[in-house]
C-alpha cells in the first residue's frame, strides 16, 4: 500500500516549538502525543490521547498526512490510504512540552 496523498505535503520544516495539542489547550484538555498536519501545520493529539485531535483535524479539514512530533520520532502517517510512511523532505526537531497525561501515569 502506498500513500497518494504527497502532493499534499505543505510543511517541510518543523517548528522549533509547540505548546502542545492546539485543541486541548483551548479546552484545558490533556494529551499523550503530539502530531502535526503536514497540509496546515495544526498541531493535535494522537489517537491514544482522550480526544484524538489529530484525527478529528483529518475528519474537519480534509488533510490527510501528519507527522509525528515526539522526540526522536520522525515516522508520518496518511490517515486516508492508512499507511505509515517516511517523508525525507520533511525535517527538524520540535521542543515539546511533556505530555500531561504521561505525568499523570508516571514512570
Amino acid at each position: 500500500m502506498a500513500c497518494t496523498h504527497l502532493d499534499t505535503v505543505a510543511v517541510t520544516e518543523l517548528p522549533a516549538s509547540v505548546d502542545g495539542c492546539e485543541d486541548c489547550l483551548a479546552t484545558g484538555d490533556r494529551w499523550l502525543h503530539l502530531r502535526i498536519c503536514l497540509g496546515c501545520g495544526h498541531v493535535g493529539c494522537c489517537d491514544d490521547s482522550p480526544n484524538q485531535h489529530a484525527r478529528r483535524h483529518f475528519a474537519d479539514s480534509g488533510h490527510p498526512l501528519i507527522r509525528s512530533l515526539e522526540p526522536g520520532e520522525t515516522w508520518s502517517w496518511c490517515f486516508a490510504d492508512e499507511v505509515g510512511l517516511a517523508l525525507p523532505q520533511v525535517h527538524g526537531e520540535t521542543r515539546i512540552p511533556p505530555s500531561p497525561l504521561a505525568l499523570e501515569w508516571g514512570p
